[in-house]
Parts: C-alpha cells; sequence; structure tokens
C-alpha cells in the first residue's frame, strides 16, 4: 500500500448559523411554553352571507335553461333544407356602375396634351361713354 494523507473535510457552521439557529430554538421554546391562560375570552361571530332573492331567482332560471338544453330531444325537429341565395343586384344597376367606371376612367386618364391652343376673342364689346349716358337717360325717362 501507498502512504498517503487523509483530510478531513468537516464543514462546521459559522458563527452567524450558530445564532440563528438558536434564537430560532428560543422562539419555538417560547411558544411551547406560552400559558393559554393568559389569552382573553372572545365570542367569536360567525358570518355566512346568504345570497339575496335575485341571486337565487338567477341561478334557478340558469339551472333550468341548463337543464333544458340537457333533456332537449332533436327528434322532436322537423327536417329542413338549407338554401343559399345569392342576390346580385339588377342589369340596369350594373350598366349604370358600368358607365360611371368608364366616365371616372376618362377624366383620370385624360391627356391635356391633346387640347389645341386657342385665342379667345370678345363679341360683346362695352358701350362707349355716349352709349352709357343714352342708356342712363332712356332709363331715367322711364320711370
Amino acid at each position: 500500500m501507498k502512504n498517503v494523507e487523509t483530510n478531513e473535510k468537516n464543514i462546521l457552521p459559522t458563527a452567524q448559523d450558530v445564532a440563528a439557529e438558536k434564537s430560532q430554538k428560543a422562539l419555538i421554546q417560547g411558544v411551547e411554553a406560552f400559558d393559554t391562560g393568559k389569552l382573553k375570552h372572545t365570542e367569536t361571530n360567525e358570518k355566512n352571507p346568504l345570497p339575496g332573492k335575485d341571486v337565487v331567482k338567477q341561478e334557478k332560471v340558469h339551472q333550468n335553461l341548463i337543464n333544458s338544453l340537457e333533456g332537449f330531444d332533436k327528434t322532436t325537429m322537423k327536417h329542413t333544407e338549407t338554401q343559399e341565395k345569392n342576390i346580385l343586384p339588377k342589369p340596369e344597376a350594373i350598366e349604370a356602375e358600368k358607365e360611371q367606371k368608364k366616365l371616372i376612367a376618362g377624366i383620370e386618364n385624360f391627356d391635356p396634351k391633346k387640347l389645341k391652343h386657342t385665342e379667345t376673342q370678345e363679341k360683346n364689346p362695352l358701350p362707349t361713354k355716349e352709349g352709357n349716358k343714352k342708356f342712363i337717360v332712356s332709363f331715367c325717362t322711364l320711370h
């Protein structure tokens, strides 16, 4: 055999651990040694609030509804066929919508480069000062 040194590892609690354990033991002993004769007598009021009339009525209605659904007899139901209807708009409405879409597309896609340049000519010239006087005079004479 070989010669080996043995190292014993004995982990001892620290001073804080020992102090905490002592205070805990003292507390437990104090609770165990407590004299219950030092306590005062008190009356215990047990409160068991009963639900009100409205709550009871609501629970009964709910329970009756559940019972009627659970005990429902499916054989008393009549057989029906489901008909799916797809309501389309009238042809006139479709045509009107198409015309409106064409009009909007024409406005949106309008190319202003296709316009021709024009000169504006006034064909209704303003009257001269003499014409205005005649007009005013004749207007005044009519009254």
